[in-house]
């Protein structure tokens, strides 16, 4: 057998997976300006060229971290309808959401760097708030919107911080209940 046969095959999507993975950890751990490409490199055992090749500039790949921890679109997937029901389902009897505890953590540590707050504000605005505001429609959809993402963010966070609601089962009922009745009422204006 030749030499260049027992050369592993490159997996350039394997490659850019590790890498988003590692930065994902880094960014979830470490503020914004702390994190260095050199760092992630360092990381996934690759060198910081190849970082650069796969996602760009550093603020491209925070991006990509951000976009990989969910966009939040999925909310406004089924019958209109039925929005404040599926949703308050969802917080109340759902499973904890480690993307956006990750989503969160990343958020919260690199809110103060004015380049990472740049880029975070353009994800939130462009894959969660302008689909979210478009698909509700109406008067004032944005006022709305900011309405119900921050109950449902509120108590996500609340719930997946505490790894639970701490309430019995009566109380988790009326809980979904007025929040589907809170939700539903927002949505349709």
């Amino acid at each position: 057998m030749s030499f260049a046969a027992c050369i592993r095959p490159r997996n350039a999507a394997a490659t850019r997976g590790a890498i988003l993975e590692a930065a994902s950890k880094r960014f979830t751990a470490e503020s914004y300006d702390q994190v260095g490409m050199r760092d992630i490199a360092r990381d996934v055992g690759v060198d910081p060229a190849l970082i650069s090749r796969y996602f760009g500039s550093k603020e491209d790949l925070f991006r990509a971290v951000i976009d990989d921890c969910g966009s939040g679109t999925d909310l406004m997937e089924g019958d209109r309808a039925t929005f404040g029901a599926r949703v308050a389902q969802d917080l109340v009897y759902g499973p904890r959401k480690e993307g956006k505890l990750a989503w969160l953590l990343i958020m919260m540590r690199s809110a103060s760097s004015p380049k990472a707050l740049e880029v975070i504000q353009a994800a939130s605005r462009e894959g969660f708030y302008q689909p979210f505001v478009e698909w509700v429609g109406g008067e004032h959809p944005a006022v709305r919107v900011r309405l119900a993402a921050g109950l449902m963010m509120g108590l996500s966070v609340s719930r997946d911080l505490a790894h639970g609601l701490e309430l019995t089962p009566a109380e988790c009922e009326l809980l979904r209940e007025r929040i589907a009745t809170l939700l539903q009422g927002l949505i349709d204006g």
